[in-house]
């Protein structure tokens, strides 16, 4: 597995999210979102760092509305962290490494 957050869709939402074996931090973005442009390179970090630990995926929300709506993104970048199938936290907005880096801690 690389280790910068995969993509994913709608279609593979439930295979690669709802039925993992780790924990999964999921970005809901889009490519106009600048927030969403200045978390990236974070995301991607906690990647590297939690490799093996997590899985760390990202949602276009304009291309795969569906699970977007199910979870009622209303504003993004919103990371979600699923574990077990069900989602446990999430952050809204760019935030800081550590601070992202602290609310995963907690599901590993």
């Amino acid at each position: 597995m690389s280790s910068s957050a995969a993509p994913v869709t709608d279609a593979s939402f439930p295979n690669e999210v709802l039925e993992s074996s780790v924990p999964v931090l999921v970005d809901f973005w889009a490519p106009w979102c600048g927030p969403c442009r200045m978390v990236a390179p974070v995301v991607d970090e906690i990647a590297e760092q939690y490799e093996g630990q997590i899985k760390v995926v990202k949602l276009n929300t304009d291309e795969n509305p569906q699970e977007a709506r199910q979870y009622g993104i209303r504003s993004i970048p919103t990371l979600m962290i699923y574990k077990d199938g069900q989602r446990v936290d999430m952050v809204v907005g760019a935030v800081p490494k550590t601070t992202l880096a602290n609310t995963l801690e907690k599901y590993l």
